[in-house]
């Protein structure tokens, strides 16, 4: 027997469902299971992508708790970071981010950056090896200070990934269910990227529970297998503690792909690239180097490679990321082309 999950409150900030159709000319054209691509990218327009369900569910807790201030962290490119900016204006929230410098800060702001802000959030970037030293004493600094400003301080964590945000992708899994449906199709796989855990976090719970015998796979685009197996458990561990459920959670089964990451988090080889450019041209569908396109030019490799060979459809969940291909356009291999 199923058993019944009731969702906590949620602002409703996402334009959802999303749509779910099949890449019928790529699919042809790699001869292997048929492809069907869940658009959370169209979430919303400039704060869409994954996080976006994800904050509906926090940013209804920080409402609740009566906080005004919203601190949060990732790198310099983050798409959480930029859709909590966006999202904390759009609600009345003052937006702090706390920002990871991989060496790619330049003066004109570009890609997520720009947009941070432009929706008025404080921004502090640190290098790298300081971020990544303090980044706990970090935010416990920031949060005192607005503390002791008279300031109601609520603190997101990396990806919004946590036992709240855990209901994002438990919700989606139910979009998904239906979607299967209507669609007449039974995936035995759904993969999508995984970069703080928190998306496969809410789609292993939602799958388990409305989508029985689906297998979701997470694409790591940093980190290992090893890392995210803990960190997929420890915020459904932490999601059972907050909302009382009695369910197993460590029994889930939780997948995870470490084979495609390349040179490391936010850093895209030119086969990356090379599909972001063939998946735009055939099927008019944008991903980006940093998460989807990463995913992406997994799952294509692992159906090239005839891993797949036994599934007749299987699902991508795209989480978004346009804003971040922006901001290495110099690597998509365009360059101005000449005035007629």
């Amino acid at each position: 027997m199923t058993m019944e999950i009731s969702l906590p409150p949620r602002l409703n900030l996402a334009q959802i469902p999303t749509p779910f159709y099949c890449l019928e000319k790529l699919s042809a054209q790699l001869g292997g299971p048929r492809i069907w691509v869940k658009r959370d990218d169209l979430t919303e327009s400039a704060a869409g992508g994954n996080k976006i369900r994800k904050l509906e569910f926090v940013l209804a807790e920080a409402r609740a708790a009566g906080c005004d201030t919203l601190i949060t962290s990732g790198g310099l490119q983050s798409n959480h970071c930029r859709a909590t900016a966006l999202l904390g204006a759009r609600l009345g929230f003052a937006v702090h981010l706390l920002l990871r410098d991989e060496g790619e800060f330049t003066e004109v702001p570009d890609g997520n950056l720009l947009l941070d802000y432009l929706a008025g959030a404080a921004v502090s970037i640190y290098p790298r090896s300081r971020y990544l030293k303090e980044h706990a004493s970090l935010v416990s600094q920031w949060r005192e200070h607005y503390l002791a400003e008279g300031k109601k301080p609520w603190v997101i964590p990396v990806g919004a990934s946590d036992g709240h945000g855990v209901w994002g992708y438990f919700n989606c899994a139910r979009e998904l269910a239906a979607d299967f449906r209507q669609a007449g199709i039974r995936p035995g796989k759904v993969f999508h990227a995984t970069g703080s855990g928190g998306t496969q976090a809410g789609l292993t719970l939602g799958c388990h529970i409305h989508v029985p015998g689906c297998q979701v796979v997470g694409m790591a685009v940093c980190d290992d297998e090893q890392y995210f197996r803990a960190k997929v458990h420890a915020d459904l561990r932490h999601w059972s503690q907050l909302y009382g459920y009695a369910l197993d959670v460590d029994s889930l089964d939780v997948t995870v792909n470490d084979r495609y990451i390349g040179p490391g988090y936010g850093v895209a080889g030119a086969e990356v690239f090379a599909t972001i450019r063939e998946v735009a041209a055939l099927e008019g569908l944008v991903l980006d180097p940093v998460y989807s396109g990463k995913a992406f030019q997994g799952l294509l490799a692992e159906i090239r490679s005839g891993n797949l060979a036994g599934e007749s459809d299987v699902v991508f969940i795209h989480t978004g990321g346009i804003f971040g291909l922006l901001a290495q356009r110099e690597q998509t291999g365009f360059s101005r082309p000449p005035r007629d």
